[in-house]
């Protein structure tokens, strides 16, 4: 059994102080495994300048940083699909506290999984979802036919050398947004597992076009 987790309010890294955020679109920035809010902050002010930015902490101390979920006895790349609907569950906790014009997601490795997973529970809620080096948890879900019906926007951004994602997973999640999204695939040569500032530029353009 899973037990419940949550986002520490305490922790969000925020683009604009609260008296400045209202009635603004919002981008939600979800780090990889080991990390912590204070990582994909930095790519920021690379980022549509409309848009407030947040930067979220994972909820699980594990490897030195923070998780979205526990690499014990799990598979890399395919977590236990109830650990990535506990880390989604826990950001829309925090989410239904946020009042914005409309959200849109940004995740890298594990926070990519939990952006897709998001996704998935909410099928209606998000603009649109970046998922950059990561994956989607493998089997059924819930919403998938909502999903499949709304086909919101996702860039789904990887390198040719990234050593961490195993390539099933790869293919399960092309597999999977061909079938739920309306997919922006991009595929960089020689890029490990990282974004690169070619990554960067592109995904920016996807979210101003997306946070109209």
């Amino acid at each position: 059994m899973t037990s419940e987790l949550t986002i520490d309010p305490t922790a969000v890294l925020w683009s604009a102080p609260e008296r400045d955020r209202a009635g603004r679109p919002l981008i939600v920035l979800l780090h990889g495994y080991g990390s912590h809010e204070g990582d994909l902050f930095g790519l920021s002010p690379r980022l549509p300048l409309g848009p407030v930015v947040a930067s979220v902490r994972a909820p699980l101390e594990e490897s030195g940083g923070y998780a979205w979920f526990t690499r014990v006895n799990s598979i890399p790349g395919d977590p236990p699909q109830e650990r990535v609907d506990a880390a989604a569950s826990a950001v829309t906790t925090w989410l239904d506290a946020q009042q914005f014009s409309s959200v849109a997601l940004l995740g890298f490795s594990q926070g990519a999984a939990v952006a897709l997973q998001l996704l998935r529970q909410t099928p209606t809620r998000f603009a649109a979802a970046v998922a950059l080096s990561g994956f989607v948890a493998s089997g059924p879900n819930a919403g998938d036919e909502e999903l499949a019906r709304v086909r919101p926007p996702v860039f789904y951004g990887r390198g040719t050398a990234d050593p961490i994602i195993p390539a099933d997973a790869v293919n399960r999640t092309d597999a999977w947004l061909a079938d739920h999204a309306m997919a922006t695939t991009n595929i960089y040569e020689d890029l490990a597992h990282s974004i690169s500032a070619d990554e960067l530029t592109h995904v920016s353009s996807f979210l101003a076009g997306a946070l109209r």
